[in-house]
């Protein structure tokens, strides 16, 4: 929220005052409020449904349930929380002109607001640390990405938001600024601009500026292990099939040595899978949040600062666009996402859950074949991207009984 003497704020109003010299006010013109209007609905709508039913794949489907979808869980509720707290009020402040919710709902909306905002921030850098750590170091990984570690993460990171914003409830408040026609109420802040910039640029240093340069770094090393060094599965078990060939168990080694490169396969596609769509999650958060941060920091350096209404309605559409977009990023890069969706839309008939079915087996599998049945945790996330459909069932017969000469394998639909 911002009033007219401040230039920087969570979210700016759409409606600025509009004020002429003889200090008449002047309200928005109808295009601009229906335009407005109609992209915030849309957006929030789409938004809101969308987050809900990632939350709701998550937490209703058991093999779902891995590290770091309950860090995308958390990231999740902090968009719902300013998609509800900043989308929606936004919608009658740019019809009415002015503020609608009474001072408690101005103190409580820019208290969720910054909790939302800061929330998916401290997401965002959960599951890119948990992601270096699962790829870079996967021996820590065992112990260290785990679903019950992540939900500890997950309070803490909750805990130390709620607390943090605390003081938003005693830096605003609702404002009235009497015109020549009309009084206009505004939520905006009690203290002086000059006491509120430290506060926001340590705000937009710590939930913005840190994370983003920590994502690079991180990013950049699991990107030279999965795309430089990709992970060796084909020369190990070449030389493994070498080895035991003249040994009288020579099918039974074989056998083994298709399963063994088949899961290294799948584990490094996996990888890849999920740190790709968790990447274009950082980048487009970095992307859609740079026009508003951009002109909050320019403002703070300026003595008239630009609130030009389409520019700021232009910042607002990428602020909610970013905390509705994540679910369409899901759908459209996880396939394991992308049938859970359906599933809870019912667009599929009764064997919608056979997939998941395959891949609690094969996530199973990996752990049975590498000895690690007490750290089932670190490599159902290795493998949560491991969604087995038809068409990679067919594949996995094809190459079971032509490629590695295994035997015959029956996957039944029965």
């Amino acid at each position: 929220m911002e009033n007219s003497s401040s230039s920087s704020s969570s979210l700016p109003d759409l409606n600025q005052t509009q004020v002429q010299n003889d200090g008449i006010w002047t309200d928005n013109s109808i295009q601009y409020k229906v335009l407005s209007s109609l992209l915030l609905l849309l957006i929030c709508a789409l938004g809101i449904v969308g987050n809900i039913m990632v939350i709701l794949v998550v937490s209703i489907t058991k093999h779902m349930r891995t590290p770091t979808n309950c860090y995308l869980v958390s990231l999740a509720v902090a968009d719902l929380m300013v998609l509800t707290a900043a989308g929606l009020p936004a919608i009658p402040e740019s019809i009415f002109a002015s503020w609608v919710f009474g001072r408690s709902g101005c103190l409580v909306i820019t208290y969720l607001q910054y909790l939302g905002i800061n929330a998916s921030s401290c997401s965002i850098t959960a599951f890119t640390i948990e992601r270096y750590i699962a790829i870079c170091h996967p021996i820590k990984a065992q112990f260290l990405c785990t679903l019950s570690r992540a939900k500890k993460i997950i309070l803490l990171v909750w805990a130390f938001t709620s607390i943090y914003c605390v003081m938003w409830f005693y830096l605003s408040d609702t404002e009235e600024k009497v015109f020549a026609n009309v009084t206009v109420v505004l939520c905006g802040y009690r203290v002086p601009r000059k006491f509120y910039l430290p506060i926001y640029f340590f705000d937009f240093g710590v939930f913005f500026v840190l994370p983003l340069l920590l994502s690079a770094v991180l990013y950049g090393l699991i990107a030279r292990i999965l795309f430089l060094n990709p992970l060796p599965s084909d020369p190990k078990d070449k030389k493994k099939k070498g080895a035991t060939s003249s040994n009288n168990n020579q099918a039974a080694n074989k056998s083994n040595s298709c399963k063994n490169s088949r899961h290294s396969s799948s584990t490094a596609t996996s990888r890849r899978q999920v740190t790709k769509m968790l990447a274009v999650v950082v980048i487009l958060f970095a992307v859609l949040w740079m026009p508003y941060r951009t002109l909050v920091v320019v403002n703070s350096f300026l003595d008239e600062p630009y609130l030009d209404n389409w520019f700021i309605l232009f910042c607002k559409i990428c602020i909610y666009l970013n905390s509705a977009i994540n679910p369409v990023i899901y759908n459209a890069m996880s396939q394991k996402f992308r049938a859970a969706f359906r599933k809870i839309c019912r667009c599929r008939g009764k064997g919608s859950d056979k997939p998941a079915a395959y891949s609690v087996a094969l996530t199973y599998s990996a752990v049975k074949d590498t000895s690690l049945v007490e750290s089932t945790d670190h490599y159902t996330t290795e493998l949560e991207e491991l969604t087995v459909t038809d068409e990679l069932l067919s594949d996995q017969k094809a190459m079971f009984s032509d490629t590695c000469g295994c035997g015959k394998v029956n996957f039944s639909h029965d």
